[in-house]
């Protein structure tokens, strides 16, 4: 199944977490942050959203940091995803 979001809705699949810290301590499941990484899989038209036109700044493949409680995540073919707006994109990881 594949998704087509629509308005100026962005669909990410999430990274990895960093399982060690900089000085090698493997951190325990709980221990560790929600990843704010994640690859987008699909984007949206852009085009007329809530009476602004809106173009959209990121494509498919390109790395970006969201807001670490944006979207609304969802299980397709038992894999996990998150839709957000490009609002909640806060940069393009390069």
């Amino acid at each position: 199944m594949t998704m087509k979001p629509l308005g100026d809705r962005v669909v990410i699949k999430m990274l990895e977490a960093v399982e060690t810290t900089k000085s090698g301590i493997v951190l325990a499941g709980t221990a560790k942050e929600k990843p704010q990484v994640a690859e987008v899989v699909a984007v949206g038209p852009g085009g007329l959203v809530d009476g602004k036109e809106v173009t959209m700044n990121v494509s498919v493949g390109d790395k970006v940091l969201i807001s670490k409680y944006a979207g609304t995540e969802v299980k397709v073919d038992g894999i996990e995803y998150t839709i957000l707006r490009q609002g909640d994109i806060l940069a393009i990881v390069e």
